[in-house]
């Protein structure tokens, strides 16, 4: 009797998913100011997924929304666990995934790889020695 591989006994996953996105890319800072400071934020962005649903987008793309000093328009991330304050938190950021996921709409968040900004813990970290763990996190 042969044997089964992992590949034939998973089970089939569609992965098709992504052909029919329309995606809708928001810089958050230009986008809608939904709290009245002058700087578009995450509420901003939650009023406005009627909308943006009702251009036929089923997906959003944040550009960076992270914490940063902001010396590379948000691209240099100070940290990949939070949302800049600015932008609102992460608990505002999780009722935004839900109030799209309800809509059917996907969320995706840019990923910057080895560009996080010099006040990153991370960085500052790798920075210390070659033999500490997050030196590899960077390409020297």
């Amino acid at each position: 009797m042969a044997k089964k591989t992992a590949a034939a006994t998973a089970p089939k996953y569609d992965n098709s998913w992504y052909k029919d996105l329309v995606v809708y890319q928001i810089w958050c800072r230009s986008f809608k100011d939904g709290n009245g400071d002058g700087i578009g934020d995450l509420w901003g962005v939650m009023e406005e997924l009627d909308y943006i649903q009702s251009l036929g987008c089923n997906a959003i793309w944040f550009s960076p929304i992270y914490p940063s000093p902001q010396a590379d328009y948000g691209y240099d991330i100070a940290d990949y666990y939070d949302i800049n304050p600015e932008y609102g938190d992460l608990k505002l950021f999780k009722k935004l995934l839900d109030d799209a996921h309800k809509r059917g709409m996907k969320v995706f968040m840019d990923l910057v790889v080895n560009h996080s900004s010099d006040e990153c813990e991370w960085f500052q970290e790798a920075c210390k020695s070659r033999d500490n763990p997050y030196h590899d996190y960077y390409i020297w």
